[in-house]
């Protein structure tokens, strides 16, 4: 059997009331993408469910937190080239949860990170690609604004 030439995948960019951006600093382990680098809250798309339905599965799972789908503010999609599997491809959208209390998730994978917007440049090179993809989506979307 022949591995999956084509990802679907949603993740979604958190911020508090304070506006300060909750991120997850990924596992430093072996076999997963990205070990120890910044990334989203998200993941894999799975069976026939939508792309904002796996969002709001993969934030809940991954913290504890369930937001009902009207509050994820749709930031932008990426089609094209996946960056880890050569000649393959990959489809994301992405995503903006407001309000999230820090206090009340239950980080399972990974640590929480809860960074100042004054702060992101700083540690922008620690970023997954995901992550640098939705941050880029959301200053656009607030030029445009």
């Amino acid at each position: 059997m022949t591995a999956s030439k084509h990802r679907e995948v949603a993740c979604a960019i958190l911020s508090d009331l304070h506006g300060r951006f909750l991120l997850q600093r990924r596992d430093n382990v072996p076999n997963i993408l990205y070990p120890g680098k910044i990334g989203l809250f998200g993941g894999h798309r799975e069976g026939e469910e939508t792309f904002l339905d796996c969002v709001i599965r993969e934030v809940h799972e991954e913290t504890g937190y369930l937001a009902p789908p009207e509050h994820f503010e749709h930031l932008g999609s990426y089609v094209g080239p996946d960056a880890e599997v050569p000649g393959a491809t990959v489809a994301g959208e992405y995503y903006l949860l407001r309000g999230v209390s820090a206090g009340g998730l239950v980080v399972t994978e990974g640590s929480l990170m809860v960074v100042e917007p004054c702060k992101m440049l700083a540690i922008a090179s620690e970023f997954a690609p995901s992550a640098t993809a939705a941050f880029a989506m959301l200053l656009g979307k607030q030029q445009r604004a």
